[in-house]
């Protein structure tokens, strides 16, 4: 007989993402920039595929930040977000950065 197991639905895991991105200080917001951001569909797109969690996020940056490292700032905090709260392994996660809004 095996431990307890958690099952999540796939709202919790973006949820999950959203949030971790949104608390990463250079973050101003998820979604396109510009016009297009009404347009748009989702900002967070989550795939699970053999234990593995696979994310894409756009979002807009604050202005004067260096973009590479918010890039990995939001992809460690993703990642760790999925790993810890929600027991899951994070496998590809690609973060689009649309524009730097004021």
């Amino acid at each position: 007989m095996s431990g307890p197991r958690l099952q999540v639905g796939r709202r919790v895991v973006v949820d999950t993402v959203r949030l971790a991105t949104e608390e990463v200080p250079g973050v101003l917001h998820l979604g396109p920039g510009g016009w297009r951001g009404r347009l748009a569909g989702r900002p967070i797109r989550v795939r699970v595929a053999d234990g593995r969690v696979e994310v894409r996020v756009v979002l807009v940056a604050r202005p004067a930040q260096d973009l590479v490292a918010l890039a990995g700032q939001v992809r460690a905090a993703v990642a760790a977000a999925l790993e810890r709260l929600l027991g899951l392994e994070a496998g590809s996660i690609t973060i689009v950065v649309d524009g730097v809004g004021s």
